[in-house]
């Protein structure tokens, strides 16, 4: 059995790091024969809020020519306002409102092009539920420092109690180094991942990261 090399990695910090990692924009149209550039539009919404509690979502939003920008949202909830000018959600869910709000999505213009965030969900609860990001590097070699040749997918291990990991979420294929865990009541998590080659071989733990949800 060969030993996988992986660590966690995100900013300056070399074996692990939560970072917020905000969804790339789709563009409907880009340039124009105009010489127009599209706008651009990007933002992390929070998944959850508890109902009697302000919800918040601006989009950071630019456009390089300078050009008035409008925004637009689709399937946005009832309890929620949307500003046209600035793209921001608000709202106070009341305890009828409790449930998951899905495909909402926000789109900015500039009058020619436009683009818009991924679909996302909000979840209206008793008790709001944290997400958490996490990213890291693919492995490139074994533990011995041979090339790792046949790099199949990962395993991210999490629990309330540090060093304590079981039932890991898998997740398969070399190309996926990002991945979103949802509806976590408040708490301390404790995070490590391990790499799998393609005869099931698995890697060491990575160093364990440590993330409250308020």
């Amino acid at each position: 059995m060969r030993n996988i090399f992986l660590a966690l990695v995100a900013g300056p910090l070399l074996f692990g790091c939560l970072t917020p990692v905000d969804p790339v924009a789709s563009i409907e149209n880009g340039n124009t024969a105009s010489g127009n550039r599209a706008p651009t539009i990007a933002g992390q919404p929070a998944a959850s809020t508890k109902y009697d509690e302000r919800y918040e979502f601006k989009p950071k939003a630019a456009d390089a020519d300078g050009d008035t920008l409008t925004f637009g949202v689709q399937n946005k909830p009832s309890w929620a306002n949307f500003s046209s000018s600035t793209g921001m959600i608000t709202g106070r869910p009341t305890m009828a409102d409790l449930g998951t709000y899905d495909g909402i999505t926000v789109s900015v213009s500039d009058g020619t092009s436009s683009a818009k965030l991924p679909p996302f969900s909000v979840t209206v609860s008793q008790t709001a539920l944290g997400v958490v990001t996490l990213s890291w590097d693919a492995p490139t070699q074994n533990s011995d420092g041979s090339p790792l040749m046949d790099l199949a997918g990962f395993n991210i291990y999490y629990r309330k109690n540090s060093g304590s990991y079981e039932d890991p979420i898998r997740i398969d294929g070399q190309g996926n180094t990002t991945i979103v865990v949802e509806e976590l009541s408040p708490a301390t998590y404790y995070f490590a991942a391990t790499s799998f080659n393609a005869s099931g071989d698995e890697s060491w733990y990575s160093s364990e990261v440590a993330h409250t949800v308020n």
